[in-house]
């Protein structure tokens, strides 16, 4: 895990600015720093590298890499580096380092960026060809490492974040208006509907993606994988659940390579107890986990927590949410991240993360994508009783089983009706709850259609692939990425593993609710490694925290400073923000709403 940057244009840069950029990257990778430039083509080139040691320690495998003509910036993990070593040597390589890096980049030279396809992996990398001045741009499938650029008449550059960018081309970057109150009103599933960013004139590579820049300063961009969803196969259950689990095995088992200690992020529900148990029963780990602890009873998990602990004998420690410096943190957060934080699970994972670091552990791995890849959400349940709808005796037993274990858990007033989608398929109003409301705060009412990508008739299939790659995951890779690069970690969610999405696209949508129950296979594929209390636990509570917890509105001080003068008051009517500090429980819409005025405030202050 690494920070990159690179810079092509008529001027070479000015030491201060190599210096500056380096700086800014620090954090990415603080093990060692690399620099290479060179003059072609009538061009200045400068590559940038801040390296975090993840596999092979040695100063032999810092980067900018270099064979040849190749020069390659790689931030992230090849994790099948063993098996595709292996087979170049067959074929004649050998190698002078014990890094992923030296294995990617010989694969690329050798069979070319149609080699992508052969590998697992995490990564942003950049292909600088100095003996043609191509340069190549990429991001994994699934976007868990980041890529942004810029483009101007002079000049072109790129980095894993936008304060990088801005050092490279001495340039402030206007806010995007539109996106910030998309953000405000719509919140954090609007945030990749589209290609927006929250600066104008900063663009990010495409997940799956690869950006040619040619020595003309001509761009090409297309993707090296296109995730399809094809009729499912005739698979009985067992096979759907024994196929899960050999796969999500195998996942752990590539994600457990390092040569540095790996720390656990651990709740009380499947996803992240299942890639713990692996470790630990499957690969005899040494499991140390990180829980968030909450006082409040709708999200307080540690009770379960506690079970998994005491039945593996693992080393866990416990973060404690607490108000103290919550202001000042959060615009310490948003002013790292370029960008308001995206919800306030994530101000709390930073909190985890921070724990994390004390320990010098430099890996986390989380178990982000069980809930897109296997049904986790509330409204999974109603789009499956759609899916359902022409197997009688399978929708009768569902939709008894839904009105026994979900109807009175259910808080969103939309999916309270188990047959929303048999009344409008199309309905997602449930989506964006209170949209409407929350934008007349503002001085000029802004609203957005909620809107999808197509990728199957199937609602329940549709719903989990947009949430996979425009809704939720997004969202969540970009602040796990931000959250664990703060303290110089790296993070590996086992659940993006191709070899496991490709499968979990063939089973048989019937199986994933069964008894009431989303992820019905995944937590049959865990069973004799993960506890049953865990595995068929059906409260769902998920990785969250009420806003309550860490601020109290009715204070004189805090209103004090949220209502003093600021650039927010141009898009956010004073008056009307004001009325929402009052001294009550917030519903969860409104707390989202709230923490998203906070942050696009902050956000204005910092980079107006």
């Amino acid at each position: 895990m690494c920070g990159i940057a690179g810079y092509v244009g008529k001027k070479p840069l000015l030491e201060g600015t190599i210096n500056q950029t380096l700086e800014s990257l620090k954090r990415r990778g603080p093990d060692a720093f690399g620099v290479k430039h060179l003059n072609a083509f009538n061009q200045f080139y400068s590559l940038f590298h801040t390296r975090l040691k993840i596999i092979d320690l040695d100063n032999r495998s810092n980067q900018p890499f270099i064979i040849g003509h190749y020069h390659f910036l790689f931030n992230g993990e090849l994790y099948n580096y063993k098996e595709i070593r292996k087979s170049l040597e067959a074929k004649g390589e050998s190698f002078f380092t014990d890094s992923d890096t030296e294995v990617f980049l010989k694969l690329i030279i050798k069979e070319g960026l149609g080699a992508l396809d052969q590998c697992e992996g995490m990564w942003s990398f950049a292909l600088l060809r100095a003996d043609t001045g191509d340069l190549y741009l990429s991001r994994d499938r699934f976007g868990e490492k980041p890529l942004y650029y810029y483009q101007s008449q002079n000049s072109f550059s790129f980095s894993s974040e936008v304060k990088a960018i801005a050092k490279i081309e001495d340039k402030k970057f206007k806010i995007n208006d539109q996106h910030l109150k998309r953000y405000l009103i719509n919140g954090y599933k609007s945030l990749y509907k589209s290609n927006a960013t929250f600066f104008h004139e900063i663009n990010e590579v495409g997940i799956g993606e690869i950006l040619h820049l040619n020595r003309d300063g001509q761009i090409q961009r297309w993707k090296y994988w296109n995730p399809t969803f094809s009729k499912q196969q005739d698979m009985t259950f067992r096979e759907s659940v024994d196929g899960v689990r050999e796969r999500l095995i195998k996942s752990m088992e590539l994600r457990l390579r390092s040569d540095v200690p790996i720390a656990f992020c651990m709740s009380g529900g499947v996803d992240s107890n299942s890639l713990i148990c692996i470790a630990k029963k499957i690969f005899n780990y040494d499991v140390h986990g990180f829980t968030v602890v909450n006082k409040d009873a709708r999200y307080e998990e540690i009770s379960l927590v506690q079970k998994v602990v005491d039945e593996f004998k693992l080393k866990h420690s416990s973060v404690e949410i607490k108000r103290d410096h919550f202001l000042e943190n959060l615009k310490e957060l948003i002013s790292y991240h370029d960008a308001p934080v995206y919800t306030i699970s994530y101000y709390a994972h930073w909190l985890m993360m921070k724990e994390i670091a004390k320990f010098d552990y430099k890996i986390s791995v989380s178990g982000t994508a069980a809930d897109e890849l296997f049904s986790g959400y509330y409204d999974h349940h109603n789009a499956y009783l759609y899916d359902m709808r022409n197997h009688k005796e399978l929708y009768d037993t569902s939709m008894n089983n839904w009105n026994e274990h979900q109807k009175n858990v259910v808080r969103n007033p939309f999916l309270q009706k188990a047959n929303l989608f048999l009344e409008n398929p199309f309905e997602r109003g449930y989506q964006y709850l209170e949209a409407e409301l929350f934008s007349q705060v503002l001085h000029q009412p802004w609203s957005e259609p909620f809107n999808e990508n197509f990728y199957s008739s199937e609602l329940l299939r549709n719903r989990m692939l947009n949430e996979l790659f425009h809704e939720s995951i997004p969202v969540i890779l970009h602040e796990d990425d931000l959250n664990s690069m703060y303290y110089s970690i790296e993070n590996r969610s086992p659940f993006l593993d191709r070899e496991l999405f490709e499968f979990s696209l063939k089973i048989p949508t019937k199986y994933f609710v069964q008894e009431g129950m989303a992820k019905f296979v995944l937590r049959s594929a865990l069973k004799d490694i993960v506890p049953d209390s865990i595995l068929f636990n059906r409260k769902k509570v998920g990785f969250n925290a009420p806003l309550e917890d860490f601020i109290q509105f009715s204070d004189p001080q805090v209103q004090s400073e949220l209502l003093a003068d600021s650039p927010i008051f141009d898009i956010v009517n004073r008056d009307k923000i004001k009325s929402y500090f009052v001294d009550r429980v917030l519903s969860n819409s409104e707390s989202k709403f709230l923490f998203n005025f906070l942050n696009a405030k902050y956000f204005l202050e910092k980079f107006h």
